[in-house]
């Protein structure tokens, strides 16, 4: 375990290097911070730090420079997550309540992370397999069509048309509207199939043919909308940090590229606190020379998918934590309320 003034050291050099960009000497830090103690100490407690892999020597006349562990450590032990401001909070509550949809949210939702953390941005749409039916609506659009409208929990709407083996009136219709919806309506997806499969049973022999239709519609149009989706935003604010990766960018642009990579780096939506992972945790190699900070988001206390931020690892994590966390608490309050 490292003393607790070497764990404030480490913590002024994230500080400073994340700050300045530039490698931090042990006379910058005592003049910088109120460390207490001389500046030889100081370059002594920053070789105890470098031997131990906490932070490194970029090249021979420079300070030291944070290294992953030095990241990981000042993230689980020191940093604490920076809250937003009440303007701020204001100001995200402002600009998401003007959506007009579910992809309106989530593509707000990407623009404003990419402003407020000036990284890259990752929203995923809110995942079929953890929602829940809200609504089915069925109209009449000619005796024997149907326009069939699925309406989740988190604001998805889906519309399918239905062409039925025989003409079906009005009041039947609406026997099979309310008949469904108190089976379905609040339940999760995964359960639909086994709570309408007995429910053509409940109607005139004539009429059980299209009620078939119409439930293989609907169980279709479940498993469709299975596919994991993503919204990428704020590619560009990378061109701002070149010297942060190693030898190009290139890397960390292809792996944002592939939706497969991203949708792991994100994680399971099932983990709903913040997720940081630090270089040579992200399992990509592309990705090595960056930082993932990601948070679950849903309504009514379950995360139904995931956002979050990439950036270089030379990252303000207090302050993008803080980002993450309120952008994902304000999706979820505008999911409940849409």
């Amino acid at each position: 375990m490292l003393s607790e003034r070497r764990l404030q050291v480490l913590r002024a050099i994230v500080q400073d290097y994340v700050g300045t960009e530039e490698p931090v000497g042990s006379k910058a830090l005592t003049e910088r911070h109120n460390l207490g103690v001389s500046p030889a100490t100081v370059r002594n407690d920053m070789a105890a730090l470098e031997d131990e892999g906490y932070i490194a020597q970029p090249h021979t006349s420079a300070g030291r420079i944070p290294t992953d562990r030095g990241y990981r450590l000042f993230v689980d032990k020191l940093a604490g997550v920076k809250p937003m401001t009440a303007p701020e909070r204001r100001a995200i509550q402002n600009f998401l309540e003007g959506a007009v949809d579910l992809d309106d949210v989530v593509a707000r939702t990407v623009r404003l992370l990419a402003q407020l953390t000036r990284q890259v941005a990752v929203v995923q749409y809110p995942s079929l397999t953890r929602s829940t039916v809200r609504h089915v609506e069925l109209l009449s659009l000619a005796p024997a069509r149907v326009m069939l409208v699925l309406i989740t929990d988190t604001g998805r709407v889906e519309q399918r048309m239905v062409d039925c083996p025989a003409p079906f009136g009005e009041s039947s219709l609406a026997d099979l509207r309310a008949r469904l919806n108190s089976r379905v309506a609040g339940r999760r997806f995964t359960d639909v199939p086994k709570l309408v499969e007995d429910l053509p049973e409940a109607f005139e022999a004539e009429d059980r043919g299209t009620v078939s239709t119409v439930l293989s519609t609907l169980l279709e149009t479940l498993v469709e909308e299975n596919e994991e989706r993503l919204m990428i935003g704020g590619t560009a604010n990378l061109t701002r940090f070149g010297h942060d990766f190693p030898l190009t960018i290139r890397p960390v642009l292809e792996a944002l590229e592939e939706q497969v990579v991203l949708l792991k780096l994100l994680g399971e939506a099932k983990d709903p606190g913040v997720t940081v992972r630090i270089g040579h945790e992200n399992a990509h190699e592309g990705l090595n020379s960056t930082s993932v900070v990601s948070v679950g988001y849903g309504s009514g206390g379950e995360a139904v998918a995931k956002l979050g931020v990439v950036g270089p690892t030379r990252m303000d994590y207090p302050g993008t934590m803080g980002a993450v966390r309120a952008v994902a608490r304000y999706v979820g309050q505008i999911l409940a309320e849409s």
